[in-house]
């Protein structure tokens, strides 16, 4: 008997060790009903897999319909004590919900929004969405801003366990040979300039003209801006750069395991994200990449990774208000001028990412299940649910 079912979009590359420690705690079945298609996904990523029972819905070039079909009859023909569903695709979303509670076993809802989203069909959807954040048995979330804003919702903050956002640590925390640097800034044209780095989609949500246009307050510093990663707005970010004067390096995709090495050559890492009406940055895990080289971090209030404590202004990096292009190019600034500033925020920063790991993240979902199996007369030790068996294969 399968004792819990997690039902997600997709395995990205930063969740895989958080659902393996789940796997060895759980006796846990992942189903994702996505095959990475998402808006926000670059493909090149892909979807992947991990030492954990799952199972791939979506087939590579199969029926989409089918993929319902498959969710329904899995969350019908299995007889799980708990249910974990992550706040993504509204009929998986839905069906999910409905079956826990039809079947009346504890639902836990995995969430990292701290705005609601203002589109037309967002606002529509909003009591919807509500009556789901009310009526979870147990709500796990990115971080404490999530938590203040379902709390501001009437959502019982007893029923709210922060499992704070991060990734495979060991993934980024990797020495980076001068050589191997040496040869990075050459290919790239960096040798002897100071580099701002950008990682992630080029799209709307990442405030970027903003970036562009506090780089232009530093001509006199003559620093580079390298933009790693693709997206629309690629185009135009090119003829504002070159309009500003500012020097810019449009690196492209780069593999998550050559991320890192970007990172190390980077005097400062920015993420000037703003809200837009399909919502806010919910958190920005690139910033925990990042802090794992040292780097300092600039970063705007919009952003997930700032308003869940893991930038506090003056210790860990620097926080600017979301679109004031002078805040931030002045904080660059300091970056620049000041070493020791630099050198301080980079160290605090990465001592501090080292606190953010996966085994706090699935710390918090184990708890959440304790408290919604307690909740249902199950007893309150999840570690009952405890199993040895082996993944299953990707279907």
């Amino acid at each position: 008997m399968t004792s819990a079912l997690f039902v997600t979009n997709f395995c990205p590359h930063y969740h895989v060790r958080l659902f393996e420690l789940l796997g060895q705690r759980l006796d846990i079945t992942f189903l994702f009903v996505s095959r990475g298609r998402e808006w926000y996904w670059d493909p090149r990523h892909g979807v992947r897999t991990g030492e954990f029972k799952h199972e791939y819905l979506a087939q590579p070039r199969g029926n989409p319909a089918l993929v319902g079909y498959r969710l329904i009859n899995r969350l019908w023909s299995t007889r799980p004590r708990v249910i974990i569903c992550a706040l993504s695709g509204r009929f998986s979303l839905a069906a999910t919900y409905l079956s826990a509670r039809i079947r009346r076993l504890p639902f836990v809802l995995w969430t990292g929004l701290w705005m609601h989203p203002q589109t037309v069909v967002h606002r529509l959807s909003f009591p919807v969405l509500r009556h789901l954040y009310r009526h979870s048995t147990a709500v796990v979330v990115y971080g404490k801003h999530v938590k203040e804003y379902l709390a501001g919702l009437n959502v019982d903050p007893a029923r709210i366990f922060v499992a704070p956002h991060a990734l495979d640590n060991d993934l980024y925390d990797r020495m980076v040979d001068p050589a191997t640097l040496e040869s990075l800034r050459v290919e790239y044209g960096l040798s002897g300039r100071s580099v701002i780095l950008f990682v992630g989609r080029l799209t709307a949500v990442k405030g970027l003209p903003i970036l562009i246009e506090a780089a232009s307050q530093l001509r006199d510093l003559a620093p580079v801006v390298v933009f790693v990663g693709e997206g629309e707005m690629r185009a135009e970010l090119e003829r504002q750069a070159a309009e500003a004067g500012v020097d810019t390096r449009f690196v492209g995709y780069v593999t998550t395991g050559e991320l890192y090495r970007f990172y190390a050559l980077a005097n400062v890492f920015v993420l000037p994200s703003v809200t837009v009406k399909q919502g806010r940055e919910l958190w920005g895990l690139v910033i925990n990449e990042a802090m794992n080289q040292g780097v300092p971090v600039v970063a705007t209030d919009s952003v997930g990774a700032i308003r869940g404590g893991l930038v506090r202004h003056g210790e860990t990096g620097l926080v600017v208000p979301e679109g004031d292009a002078v805040a931030l190019g002045a904080a660059l600034r300091r970056i620049f001028v000041d070493n020791e500033l630099a050198r301080r925020l980079g160290e605090a920063g990465r001592r501090e990412v080292e606190n953010w790991t996966t085994q706090r993240m699935a710390d918090a979902f184990l708890e959440a299940v304790r408290f919604a199996l307690a909740g249902r007369g199950q007893g309150a030790d999840a570690n009952t649910l405890a199993q040895r068996s082996g993944p299953e294969q990707t279907r």
